[in-house]
């Protein structure tokens, strides 16, 4: 009976700890602020489900190429697009795709990040899009067979996607106005 009761403290004990482990790591998850002329918001990644899309953020983040983007495509109800064009409607010359990780159960469910891309799956470089409701026919398989790849969550200023939702963005040569991206950087 005491082995028996040294054994399930002892199972208790690596349980406990692994708990706090997970909550640790959980902690420890990347973050970016998002300032744009609209409002800041906090965006926390997802490495463990996306490391390929977040690694490739990241490296975008360190080089300022977020910074003086603008969401070019903005659909009330459904998500705002950014980070390729400059405020002129100029594209930004990127790095190479990336390979798609929408199999990853991460779900494009309101005020998530997910990676723009062509009708080819592995074609995602720079843009991103942040859903502006719950739009399950972008999760994996989608309707194209593969789905768009979630890599994280805005976990504040939400109600800045909100009011950005409700932009009408002009076109190259409109006065309609821009939403400037004016800063992404890693929160350390």
């Amino acid at each position: 009976m005491l082995l028996i009761r040294r054994l399930l403290v002892h199972w208790l004990f690596i349980g406990l700890m692994s708990s706090i482990s997970c909550l640790a790591f959980a902690d420890n998850l990347p973050r970016v602020s998002m300032k744009t002329n609209m409002g800041e918001m906090v965006i926390e990644l997802n490495p463990e489900k996306a490391p390929i899309t977040v690694k490739n953020f990241l490296e975008y983040t360190r080089e300022g190429f977020y910074n003086g983007t603008i969401f070019h495509r903005i659909i009330f109800g459904f998500m705002i697009q950014g980070g390729g064009f400059d405020e002129k409607f100029q594209e930004k010359p990127t790095r190479d795709p990336i390979k798609i990780e929408s199999k990853n159960g991460l779900k494009n469910k309101k005020y998530t990040i997910a990676m723009a891309r062509t009708s080819d799956p592995d074609s995602a470089t720079a843009q991103f899009f942040i859903n502006a409701e719950d739009n399950r026919f972008l999760d994996w398989p989608g309707r194209d067979g593969w789905g768009y790849a979630v890599f994280g969550k805005v976990i504040s200023g939400t109600e800045v996607v909100d009011k950005i939702q409700r932009v009408k963005p002009g076109a190259e040569g409109s006065s309609g106005p821009s939403v400037v991206i004016e800063s992404v950087t890693i929160i350390e």
